[in-house]
């Protein structure tokens, strides 16, 4: 994998970006990985990017699993952790060396926009607990692939039987699994932790402190702004896909 190195000036504008990223997971539920890869995707060459990405987000995900435990559904993530499992080997042993990301990015797109804009009479997207089996498999990949996570688990949690801890609470259970899967799999395919660890180290207690800021400002807004805070999230989320698949069609058509 390529190697990288950065100045102090953008690894202090990382570590910002990091801190807003993680405030922003916290209080709506997404759009927090999108940020945090676009900013970093500035200094870091993607395929050592996305190693990164994932063990910031590690860190990221277990400081809101462990404030919020109480609320997590074991019925659904127990079936998501087989899934995501059996998808990042996969993609790991079979795919990674073969696929680009204009597939997984089309499905995400389009399940994304669905979501957002669907008229009132079409059904949410509201699965039975043992169909997550399918979404971990879905988001495993997806993460070996192209990184950031999360649009693709939101469109899963924009739903009315969940409250907003039990949406962040469940949807950071399933990132932390898809992201510590990713370390293996990153050592296999050529990554060096080691070489990398004071920027992991520095970026990951970013990622905690402000995680944890974000938690307290979750617990002050209702339930109707976090899911109106979540839908727009969303859909920046989804503008951010449109714009990589674009690149990927004009490298395809270059």
């Amino acid at each position: 994998m390529e190697s990288f190195d950065l100045s102090l000036t953008a690894t202090l504008i990382l570590m910002g970006a990091i801190a807003l990223a993680s405030i922003i997971s916290s209080v709506t539920g997404m759009a927090g990985g999108i940020l945090m890869f676009a900013a970093m995707n500035l200094f870091i060459p993607l395929r050592p990017l996305i190693a990164m990405h994932g063990i910031v987000q590690v860190f990221n995900n277990m400081t809101r699993v462990w404030y919020l435990r109480s609320d997590l559904r074991w019925n659904i993530i127990w079936p998501f952790a087989l899934g995501a499992i059996i998808g990042t080997l996969l993609t790991t042993l079979v795919i990674a060396k073969y696929a680009n990301e204009l597939i997984p990015l089309l499905l995400l797109s389009a399940l994304i926009f669905y979501t957002l804009f669907k008229p009132k009479s079409l059904p949410q997207l509201k699965i039975k607990n043992r169909n997550f089996f399918w979404v971990g498999i879905a988001t495993g990949s997806l993460g070996i692939l192209a990184g950031a996570i999360d649009p693709l688990l939101a469109v899963f949690f924009m739903r009315d039987d969940l409250s907003k801890e039990e949406v962040v609470a469940n949807k950071s259970v399933m990132q932390l699994l898809v992201h510590l899967g990713k370390i293996p799999a990153f050592v296999y395919l050529g990554f060096s932790y080691f070489d990398n660890m004071f920027l992991i180290v520095i970026f990951s207690i970013t990622a905690v402190l402000a995680s944890r800021f974000g938690l307290l400002l979750l617990s002050k807004i209702n339930d109707r702004i976090f899911f109106r805070l979540m839908w727009w999230a969303l859909l920046l989320a989804g503008v951010r896909v449109l714009y990589q698949l674009t690149e990927q069609l004009l490298i395809l058509n270059s």
